[in-house]
């Protein structure tokens, strides 16, 4: 693997097994069947694999108290991005809009007023989600609030793996030699979000915070990824998490 050091590899979960777990305990029908459709397996090489784009805008950081206002896919391989099958929704979080919050993400009052809750949309989001590796910029975000959304509605959560376009810039520069080096000099880290990432491999910018545009972004910016870093034999085991 060019340009990764072995000892950065981080311990993978079994998602197999979690998965496989999960179809057998799922109760509602729409979490069984996305429980229930395979995965690549984690030697698959990555070139090989199915992935979609996955990005949300959010009413805040925190779960507990903000929701999900919109979400948008990007299905892809490395050689491909197939926007002609993106999806996008802008969803009804049940609680007022901040300020602030609309500022960021540019959804206004209006618009959710008119727009369904995320249940109306949920089996047609985990039917797109279903057999693919979904592909984030920041998991600390999807991850957590899609599995507190689901399981406010459906009464169980969802998690599965994901490759975090983030982590794999923090293993390139903010778990190196050279970046322990920079800390040690005072110098700031390298940043490693969305605009500063893609700058670093020549990919154009972008406006962001609108989640079907950010889930493009991260689909190029992986793409741009493993040409840069990685081989296209690269098993899918090492870079998700």
């Amino acid at each position: 693997m060019r340009g990764i050091r072995p000892r950065q590899k981080i311990v993978q979960a079994d998602w197999k097994g979690y998965m496989a777990q999960r179809a057998q305990q799922a109760k509602n029908p729409a979490l069984q069947q996305f429980f229930g459709t395979p995965l690549p397996d984690p030697e698959t090489p990555i070139s090989e694999v199915p992935m979609v784009a996955l990005d949300m805008e959010t009413t805040g950081l925190d779960e507990r108290r903000h929701a999900i206002v919109s979400i948008g896919l990007v299905p892809f391989t490395l050689n491909r991005i197939k926007l002609a099958e993106r999806r996008y929704w802008v969803v009804n979080p049940s609680r007022p809009l901040a300020e602030a919050s609309i500022t960021y993400h540019h959804i206004t009052h209006s618009e959710i007023a008119q727009a369904p809750d995320l249940d109306e949309i949920l089996d047609e989001l985990l039917a797109q989600l279903a057999g693919r590796l979904v592909v984030v910029h920041f998991r600390n975000i999807e991850r957590p609030f899609l599995n507190a959304a689901v399981k406010a509605r459906r009464g169980e959560g969802v998690l599965f793996p994901m490759i975090d376009t983030m982590s794999l810039e923090a293993r390139m520069h903010r778990q190196t030699l050279w970046a322990r080096f920079r800390r040690w000099l005072g110098r700031p880290p390298v940043s490693i979000r969305m605009h500063a990432s893609r700058e670093r491999y020549g990919l154009p910018p972008y406006q962001g915070h609108h989640a079907l545009v950010d889930a493009l972004a991260t689909a190029e910016l992986l793409q741009a990824q493993i040409a840069t870093h990685y081989r296209p034999e690269t098993p899918l085991k090492d870079i998700w998490c």
